[in-house]
């Protein structure tokens, strides 16, 4: 798939949009980009791959529930300047898609923030929105469910998504951001590298 392609839609669709050649590469540039901010992270593999957290944490107040499970954290992070995250689908037609069991990662994709970075690797492209959506409910969804070592149907089997009415689920509200939302600026960074789920 093109970054050129998935690129200028995303332009077309409001949003900023970087692209690099690997995951050094981008975190250098997000360091960069970030200072003396209060920063809130949302639940990402990618983004702990890329060590951002010990990257900005020397020249920022960075809020991250994931380094010790305490969710308290995101009640902070809710009302950061700044908010890095992931996605769980991207199309080439510019719609990314995210999928959260608690809600935190989701709406603050969507609102409270002067800027939020969507930190993408090329493995979560996919050519058209339905095929973005099967991406994140049948290959993120139950690495995920298996990382978190729940008990539900996609941990187990580690296959696909089975619409599953366990109360250990993650899979409780999704988002789509088919533009930029208005009075929130919001950036893409394209890393030409698999990364996260």
């Amino acid at each position: 798939m093109a970054f050129e392609v998935v690129k200028q839609n995303l332009l077309d669709h409001g949003f900023q949009v970087s692209v690099f050649a690997d995951g050094a590469e981008a975190a250098a540039y997000l360091n960069a980009c970030i200072d003396g901010k209060t920063v809130g992270f949302g639940g990402s593999i990618t983004l702990r791959d890329l060590g951002l957290y010990e990257k900005l944490k020397s020249h920022n107040t960075v809020y991250w529930h994931m380094l010790n499970g305490d969710l308290e954290e995101c009640v902070p992070a809710a009302s950061a300047e700044v908010y890095l995250t992931s996605a769980n689908g991207l199309a080439e037609t510019g719609e990314i898609i995210n999928i959260d069991g608690i809600g935190n990662r989701v709406a603050s994709g969507l609102y409270g923030h002067r800027k939020v970075y969507f930190v993408i690797g090329r493995n979560k492209l996919a050519p058209t929105y339905e095929e973005a959506l099967w991406r994140a409910r049948n290959i993120a969804a139950p690495k995920n469910a298996q990382r978190k070592q729940v008990k539900t149907p996609c941990a187990i089997k580690g296959d696909r998504c089975y619409n599953c009415k366990s109360p250990e689920r993650i899979c409780r509200g999704l988002t789509v951001h088919w533009r930029a939302l208005t009075g929130m600026e919001m950036e893409v960074a394209l890393i030409d590298e698999d990364l996260g789920y």
